[in-house]
């Protein structure tokens, strides 16, 4: 991810910056809000709110400035999600909280829209549950991987550079 290397295309520095800005803990955490406004917008039947959370979504990573460090766990998160999907060599266990995430949010929508309040909350969770469960992953890969993948470690949190 350094910004300093000449014969990479616009769409890569692109990503970079796109992914910096992500790498913020504000977007990380405002967006753990979003499947539980999801879930209450479709419950109720108010499409604004549904067309808000979804908006917010897409937009979120662009919303926040890059992070100064890497101190919080949810810039790690970020930078270990990442580093982890460009480095992986096949699938591993882990991937599978990836693909039960899904059924289990798309059953969760259903609860909602079938205005199951139980069903929605517990669908929910487990939604919520599995990718905490993987996060968590990812932010220890990071802590283990970021010498084994230097180009993948942001300016802010290269602890060796000469500006730190």
């Amino acid at each position: 991810m350094a910004d300093t290397e000449p014969d990479r295309g616009v769409r890569q520095r692109l990503a970079d910056a796109v992914w910096r800005r992500h790498a913020n803990p504000l977007s990380g955490w405002s967006r753990v809000a979003v499947l539980p406004v999801l879930m209450y917008g479709i419950y109720a039947r108010r499409p604004r709110l549904v067309v808000a959370a979804l908006t917010f979504t897409v937009v979120n990573p662009v919303l926040f400035s890059p992070p100064a460090d890497a101190d919080a766990w949810m810039t790690r998160v970020v930078l270990g999600e990442r580093m982890y999907y460009r480095h992986r060599d096949g699938r591993r266990p882990i991937d599978l909280l990836n693909y039960v995430n899904g059924p289990i949010s798309a059953y969760a929508v259903y609860a909602a829209y079938r205005r199951q309040p139980l069903r929605t909350v517990v669908a929910t969770a487990l939604s919520m549950l599995t990718k905490f469960a993987f996060v968590a992953y990812v932010a220890r890969y990071y802590d283990r991987n970021r010498e084994r993948y230097p180009a993948d470690v942001p300016a802010f949190d290269r602890r060796d550079s000469p500006s730190s």
